[in-house]
């Protein structure tokens, strides 16, 4: 609250009284962020370390949001398609697979199970060949264990034969290799067997008609344009593998603990089994997108670095044009404690509204960054995520709460850290030195 009291003659002087819940400190420290007109240059510098501290913090927290989005959509989109734990022999392929499934049952933490095959072949459509990735699937078990994602046409079903409109065995396609082959529901395709199979005249290359009775979208281009399904038996006699599968599939009911349950099932199993979680076939790729976090932590904090130096300036220069006042003040008998506590409470307010403004733009960024990164694909035909390059084909974003308490914190460290030099530097000021020329 503002008083003017009448003083001698025709003088007036003015005082402010302390709201009785606020300390005196607080108070002064309040009243140092707002400039007079004559210290607009002050104002200015406050203006811009609070805009330095609320960029840093944004852009740390939408950042942080992508890499996390990145890792859960990458983790979906692999354990969509493939399972948690792959089980192959180290001899080849594997006859007993039947009884090697009853066997896993018994296994703590195996939820489910299903054989598979993998083979490489070419695919011809008309004048279109392309190379591609042939997976034998049980129709019965696989989808309690693997997810094809949403199927844009036809259904898995129908490569049992049922629903397929020819004779012909049925496959199911990627909607990207649909897409670059000209292939729509129904069609018929080639499919080209490198290896062939010996005849009198030498190995041929085994070629035979395939009738297309599905269409799936993933959400990843790698595995849309060049996975192309069919059921278990047709997959064994047109590898020629009888009754072999390449291995069994299992899924897990804690996916993070998915490398402890494959060894369980090694030693379960013995010589010659071995098993891999889907960590130990993806750590390179996660092991870099963990170091990107760390290293673009460490970058974007050199943004609230920057701020923070603007915060020592914005005090030091404030504490040069309240020299008078600090020496008022000690002299009516504020201690050197009190001092330092004033300019600490205004380099902390400072870093205080940078932050939470931060904090707040950069949740509601995070938390709508896909919508955002559509809008401007559609104005200005910018792609952000070229489909052939990413794994995917929308910008993702998951905020992570703990992630935006971390970053609050230690913006706060840095603003405390920033605002004790020049806090220290007033509370040493000499009131003497102060008023001599005054």
């Amino acid at each position: 609250m503002r008083r003017s009291n009448p003083g001698k003659g025709n003088t007036f002087f003015t005082y402010y009284e302390v709201p009785p819940a606020m300390s005196y400190e607080f108070f002064i420290a309040l009243r140092y962020l707002r400039a007079k007109r004559k210290q607009t240059f002050i104002s200015v510098n406050t203006a811009i370390s609070v805009a330095g501290i609320f960029l840093g913090v944004a852009a740390l927290i939408i950042v942080l949001a992508v890499m996390n989005g990145f890792e859960k959509e990458l983790r979906d989109r692999i354990l969509g398609i493939n399972s948690h734990i792959v089980l192959m022999q180290y001899d080849g392929g594997m006859k007993d697979y039947p009884g090697v499934m009853k066997r896993l049952e018994s296994i703590d933490g195996v939820v489910a199970s299903t054989p598979f095959i993998y083979g490489q072949a070419m695919l011809k459509k008309e004048g279109r060949v392309t190379g591609v990735v042939l997976r034998g699937m049980s129709i019965d078990t696989s989808a309690d264990v693997i997810n094809l994602g949403k199927m844009k046409e036809g259904n898995i079903a129908s490569l049992a034969g049922k629903g397929n409109k020819t004779d012909l065995p049925g496959v199911v396609i990627g909607k990207e290799m649909a897409q670059n082959l000209g292939v729509a529901l129904f069609d018929t395709v080639e499919i080209l067997l490198p290896m062939g199979i010996p005849t009198p005249m030498g190995v041929v290359p085994k070629i035979q008609e395939f009738n297309v009775v599905g269409i799936f979208d993933s959400g990843s281009y790698e595995y849309d344009s060049t996975l192309v399904f069919m059921s278990l038996e047709n997959c064994k006699k047109f590898l020629n593998m009888q009754e072999t599968v390449t291995g069994i599939e299992i899924k897990v009911d804690d996916i993070y603990g998915a490398g402890t349950i494959a060894k369980a099932i090694e030693e379960q199993l013995g010589f010659p089994y071995w098993a891999r979680s889907w960590m130990e076939m993806n750590k390179n790729l996660f092991s870099a997108l963990k170091l990107e976090k760390r290293v673009m932590f460490i970058i974007l904090s050199l943004i609230v670095l920057v701020a923070a130096f603007n915060i020592i300036t914005t005090l030091i220069m404030t504490v040069m044009e309240k020299a008078k006042d600090i020496a008022i003040l000690k002299s009516m008998g504020a201690t050197a404690r009190s001092i330092m506590k004033i300019f600490m409470i205004e380099g902390m307010v400072i870093g205080a509204i940078g932050t939470v403004l931060g904090c707040c733009t950069g949740i509601a960024v995070a938390l709508h960054l896909e919508q955002i990164s559509r809008l401007v694909e559609n104005m200005f035909g910018f792609t952000i995520l070229p489909k052939d390059v990413y794994y995917l084909s929308e910008l993702p974003s998951r905020v992570d709460y703990g992630d935006v308490a971390a970053i609050a914190i230690v913006a706060m460290i840095i603003c405390f850290l920033a605002a004790f030099y020049p806090s220290w530097r007033a509370s040493r000021l000499d009131p003497a030195e102060a008023l001599r020329y005054e």
